[in-house]
């Protein structure tokens, strides 16, 4: 298979194939494997022989491209017979063409014979394994047994010395041709079966073939078994049928420990507490034991897991990983880019931007951006903080409710008559009647209960003790409230909070807030298109010299030396105020997201680190160890933040059993009134209506509480309400005053 044939096959796929070529009879391919390195080009397919193969690996390993990053794809069908015991650790991925079927266990033993005879002549050409058979080779040996197979059929057929120079052909020679393209041979590069029409050969298997992992040999001496452990086969190609995957021959005792046995990896992280700190010891520290934190656990854990070593390196700027106007990164992103580290394992933030260069495991930590600030101060109690137990609306309910009640309860005791009695009881003929409910007692008996003193005004109708009893109930739920938030209110610091959330940081100029420069927080807000984050980012890039901070340490100092509130993380948030006192979390998180572990992008550790993670989070050990390192010495646990002033919500039932109770007493009170007329009615022929609206115009009055009883004109009967006959029994009659 030629180039040119690879290039047509992924036209369909619309992918982009750069073309390189050396120049014919140069060796030397590192000025264009340096530019290949440069250009971050990790699927490189080399078309060449194998003897060129063999200086491509080397050049390659002097390069430092002999890594698991790289994926290299030889067309040459010599590739398994390469000596690849120096890169047998390297972790590179190859592939490439077989056509030898070495499974088969005749080609396994012709193989083993032919390397003993081998390896009794002359040393190989450098590249190959001593004694291994090549393809070339191999085609020779099946083309010799071809010939035989149709020789035996070639009867009759006797054979002539034929010169050079004489151009008259074998006269047995198309015969022959026609025999031997009918021949069958199963040889050593599988079934041999050729066109009748041009003679190629047809229905052919190449194995596709992959350098195993580790790139094992074993110490075995013989080829084929040699070449057996070496490679594993991954799929077969055959000239008809086309690609099949060899899923069932995949190796069966490969685990997610495989890939990373006996590897160091080298790992970039950054300071920042409790991730990752400086372990504090009398005596002086090297290598790994240097540091401790979170970070520091998770990568013990994944190597037990995983199977490798590691060595821990700070990132050389200090920096999470940011691009700049060029688009060019900084900080650990940057060097996994460059593939100077293989992990980043830091409080490292999954963002779009970053996922597009880098490759990001499942994330280990759930978090979002919150603002760090300054405790709030308590406030000064003032002159009318003793209004501060209900709200003004509450206030002005109960005022009106008041004023309600003493007026009802006015004109239900001048409405019915139970409550006018004589002033002087030893004179029953006294035409003098007297009411104590006027407005301004009305008034001090609903003031008088409010206060819980009472009065001494007593309701005797059923109608105004109804309105007396609904709202002694009525005091008693909001005195018994008032003074019970009283308390609460005269316990319990209140809090002057100049900012509650990022709204109130948006709304104003003079609290400065910033982030970590370059870090996860300011690329958010750089390119968040939320009007208020948008707002706060204006801020922040006019005062990039101020606003924003190198590192978490200096914001942490700025928020309590200065009025400055730092953006940055929940969970550094969290960490900060546990050993700090004096700085809380300010609203809540204003978006949401995780730290993962870094790799470069087609790293192989990706998904495994990802399935270790997902077992430690299933195991709980993710959990174990945020306690661990989140647990401080514990700040004072404030009591129920602050006392709520009662509202409408708290209390607003009260109001309508009272509004319910005053409805019922208007009602009692027409029933007395009715009640009284009809005994009236009993004693007098007739009341007329006119009559009876003089009284109640009488009783009405607010400033009077004696009036004179009236009866109704002997003349009036055609104006009567109430008319009943005569009884026989004696009625007293009370003469009208014609003075009143």
């Amino acid at each position: 298979m030629r180039m040119q044939e690879l290039i047509k096959a992924p036209a369909k796929l619309n992918l982009k194939i750069k073309i390189r070529q050396l120049t014919p009879g140069n060796q030397d391919a590192r000025p264009l494997l340096k530019e290949l390195k440069k250009d971050k080009e990790f699927f490189i397919i080399f078309d060449c022989s194998y003897r060129m193969a063999a200086e491509l690996l080397k050049q390659l390993s002097s390069m430092g491209m002999m890594t698991e990053y790289y994926h290299f794809f030889f067309t040459t069908l010599d590739l398994f017979a390469l000596d690849l015991e120096p890169y047998r650790y390297s972790g590179v991925n190859m592939t490439g063409f077989r056509l030898l079927n070495i499974d088969d266990p005749w080609v396994a033993s012709t193989m083993d014979k032919w390397a003993m005879e081998r390896l009794q002549g002359p040393k190989q050409e450098s590249g190959l394994m001593d004694g291994v058979m090549t393809t070339d080779a191999a085609l020779m040996y099946d083309a010799v047994f071809m010939v035989a197979v149709a020789s035996q059929r070639a009867t009759q057929m006797t054979v002539s010395s034929l010169q050079c120079h004489r151009h008259k052909p074998w006269r047995f020679g198309p015969r022959f041709m026609n025999l031997f393209k009918e021949a069958q041979w199963d040889g050593l590069t599988g079934h041999i079966v050729l066109n009748k029409t041009d003679g190629l050969r047809r229905d052919f298997d190449l194995d596709i073939i992959s350098l195993k992992e580790d790139g094992t040999a074993r110490g075995i001496t013989e080829g084929g078994s040699r070449l057996t452990k070496r490679w594993i086969k991954i799929a077969v190609w055959n000239s008809y049928r086309g690609m099949n995957l060899m899923e069932s021959n995949r190796d069966k005792n490969n685990n997610v420990t495989d890939s990373l046995a006996n590897r160091t990896l080298i790992v970039t992280t950054i300071l920042e507490n409790p991730y990752v700190m400086h372990k504090k010891s009398d005596k002086e520290l090297v290598g790994n034991d240097r540091f401790e934190g979170y970070c520091l656990d998770l990568l013990k854990e994944l190597s037990n897991i995983l199977g490798f070593t590691y060595e821990v390196r700070l990132v050389a700027d200090g920096k999470y990983g940011a691009q700049n106007d060029k688009g060019e990164w900084n900080g650990m992103v940057r060097e996994l880019i460059d593939h100077v580290a293989d992990l980043a394992v830091a409080p490292l933030t999954i963002t779009y931007v970053r996922e597009k260069v880098i490759d990001f495991s499942k994330p280990f930590m759930t978090l979002g951006i919150s603002i760090l600030y300054r405790k709030p101060n308590g406030t000064n109690p003032g002159v009318f903080s003793f209004l501060n137990p209900l709200t003004p609306d509450i206030w002005m309910y109960v005022l009106l409710a008041c004023t309600g009640v003493s007026c009802v309860l006015f004109v239900i005791a001048r409405f019915t008559p139970y409550e006018w009695y004589n002033p002087h009881p030893c004179n029953p003929s006294s035409t003098l009647i007297q009411n104590n409910f006027t407005l301004l007692n009305s008034f001090w008996f609903g003031v008088g209960a409010l206060m819980r003193q009472g009065s001494e005004l007593m309701p005797k109708a059923l109608s105004t003790r109804i309105v007396g009893g609904i709202w002694w109930f009525f005091t008693l739920i909001i005195i018994s409230s008032y003074t019970a938030n009283l308390a609460a209110f005269l316990t319990v610091e209140r809090m002057d909070a100049p900012i509650d959330s990022a709204d109130d940081l948006a709304k104003q100029t003079r609290i400065e807030y910033g982030a970590v420069r370059d870090g996860s927080t300011m690329t958010f807000f750089k390119k968040s298109k939320i009007s208020t984050y948008e707002k706060m980012w204006a801020f922040m890039s006019s005062r990039k010299n101020t606003a924003l901070v190198k590192n978490n340490k200096e914001g942490i100092t700025r928020v309590l030396t200065t009025d400055y509130a730092m953006l940055m993380e929940s969970t550094s948030i969290e960490y900060i105020s546990q050993r700090n006192c004096n700085l809380t979390q300010i609203g809540g998180l204003i978006d949401s997201k995780g730290y993962g572990v870094g790799t470069p992008i087609g790293s192989p550790y990706r998904d495994k680190v990802t399935i270790a993670i997902l077992q430690l989070q299933e195991e709980g050990k993710l959990h174990m160890m945020k306690e661990k390192w989140w647990r401080g010495n514990g700040c004072p646990e404030e009591d129920n933040k602050e006392a709520n002033a009662l509202g409408v919500e708290n209390i607003g039932g009260i109001f309508i059993v009272l509004a319910a109770g005053l409805v019922l007493s208007v009602f009692v009170a027409i029933g007395e009134f009715i009640y009284k007329a009809r005994r009236n009615a009993d004693i007098e022929e007739c009341v007329s209506f006119r009559a009876l609206m003089e009284e109640l115009g009488i009783s009405l009055q607010c400033y009077k509480g004696i009036r004179r009883r009236s009866r109704p004109h002997s003349g009036a009967r055609s104006a009567c309400i109430f008319c009943q006959p005569k009884h026989t029994a004696k009625r007293e009659t009370v003469r009208r005053d014609s003075s009143t």
